[in-house]
């Protein structure tokens, strides 16, 4: 996701590798760039930021030109915010209470934020359905970001396929940045998987 962000935003950047096997993302000096020990992280002119939701939208506003995010005072910020964040918040929400086996009952769902899986996917397939982007005529961070969520859900079984999915997803992966990143990305996996 990241990556693809990135790649949008056309910028140069620098990558480095961490690897989980030889314990990386918890040696001190990441935990002092994400105590979380999680990726992605970007540092850009000193600033360091995390979670994916938050750095879309930082190098959208970061990097203007790209035109990833409507113009701050448009009208169509409030929207962008929302599917933004809905990703970050109740689609993560609820693929991770799938992941564990958790299915609320009626009387939890009023005390998630995500309600329930179903909720979730029906708000979801309102906003795409039979349009190309999320918030107004063009392509977006909060496009970027949702996609690659439905992406990867479908892929690994942890969002069910619809239609309407299957076709936001297709149109965004066809963008030149989300190819030259998913090209990046095998390279450095089968690198990674190659006998040194």
């Amino acid at each position: 996701m990241i990556r693809w962000m990135l790649e949008e935003v056309g910028q140069p950047y620098e990558t480095r590798i961490l690897t989980w096997e030889k314990g990386d993302a918890k040696s001190p000096d990441y935990l002092a760039i994400n105590p979380m020990g999680k990726v992605p992280a970007i540092v850009h002119d000193g600033v360091v930021v995390t979670e994916c939701a938050a750095i879309c939208a930082y190098l959208a506003d970061a990097f203007p030109e790209a035109g990833l995010a409507p113009p701050p005072h448009s009208p169509l910020r409030g929207p962008y915010y929302r599917w933004l964040f809905f990703g970050a918040g109740p689609i993560e929400q609820a693929v991770g209470a799938k992941a564990v086996n958790f299915e609320p009952s009626a009387e939890q769902r009023s005390m998630l934020g995500f309600g329930s899986m179903n909720d979730v996917l029906n708000a979801i397939e309102g906003a795409i359905k039979d349009r190309p982007y999320l918030v107004g005529d063009s392509f977006t961070a909060a496009d970027l970001y949702l996609a690659s969520h439905l992406s990867w859900g479908m892929n690994f079984d942890t969002i069910e396929k619809r239609p309407a999915f299957e076709t936001y997803v297709a149109r965004h992966l066809q963008r030149p940045a989300a190819q030259r990143a998913d090209e990046i990305d095998n390279a450095l996996i089968a690198e990674a998987q190659s006998p040194s």
